[in-house]
């Protein structure tokens, strides 16, 4: 793993989180995109150089949804990068971590994901994040 690629924060309402972080941080989100495929619209901002990912639930089953639910708002993942998104879920498939996708999906901001269930990882879920080449 290289660095903390970003930190997932779940919100229930994208507008308002976009104000308040916009006003945290004396800038504006660099970018919105939706990933139908996990029912999710996000925000993303750049705090020097860290980001910061704001995910808004788009259909009532989501992870998102369920997420926010459960627990409400706040810190949902915690993203690293990889240069080898394959490699890495191998590994730490081995080295004993729960891999919720064996096969890396299309995520968010042009990135390949997987992530690593909570209950290896002290309560954190984790997701691995690779650039996908252009």
């Amino acid at each position: 793993m290289k660095k903390i690629e970003h930190i997932g924060i779940a919100v229930k309402n994208l507008d308002e989180s976009n104000e308040l972080f916009t006003a945290l941080f004396g800038k504006k989100h660099y970018k919105i995109e939706a990933v139908e495929s996990e029912g999710v619209k996000t925000s993303f901002f750049k705090a020097g150089p860290n980001k910061i990912e704001l995910l808004e639930a788009t259909s009532t089953d989501s992870p998102i949804a369920k997420f926010i639910e459960k627990k409400g708002e706040g810190i949902h993942h915690i993203a690293f990068a990889v240069d080898n998104i394959e490699e890495e879920i191998e590994r730490l498939s081995k080295e004993g971590f729960q891999v919720l996708n064996k096969t890396p999906k299309k995520g968010a901001d042009n990135k390949l994901v997987a992530f690593l269930h909570p209950k290896t990882t002290n309560g954190v879920l984790i997701e691995l994040c690779q650039d996908i080449k252009k």
